[in-house]
């Protein structure tokens, strides 16, 4: 029940990363969503589809999480490491979710400049 609370915790905190980045980038109507490595973008979406991307997949990923943890026992000695793996996987989807705001902020500053 604990993983449950977690992943909604870390569910609600994507979407709320996201919504506050619409209303950011809302004078765009698509975003970058790939790079290349010179820093050139390979290929865009529009703007709400490309902000929800990240919390989708998070969200998914962190439903299959709480899923395995009701159904599958841990292994003796690991029991644990649950709601740290858990919250490691949540720091990381709202870390790269940050990195794509900010990497789509830099593309439109140098768009405009």
């Amino acid at each position: 029940m604990t993983t449950l609370i977690v992943a909604a915790i870390f569910s609600l905190m994507l979407g709320g990363l996201a919504c506050r980045a619409d209303a950011r980038f809302r004078h765009e109507d698509r975003l970058p969503m790939q790079w290349w490595i010179t820093g050139e973008v390979t290929w865009s979406a529009p703007r709400r589809l490309a902000l929800a991307f990240i919390p989708a997949v998070a969200i998914a990923t962190l439903v299959v999480f709480v899923i395995m943890s009701l159904t599958v026992p841990p292994r003796a000695g690991q029991e644990g490491l649950v709601i740290p793996t858990l919250a490691g996987l949540g720091t990381m989807f709202i870390a790269i979710q940050l990195m794509h705001f900010w990497l789509i902020a830099k593309t439109l500053r140098r768009k405009t400049g």
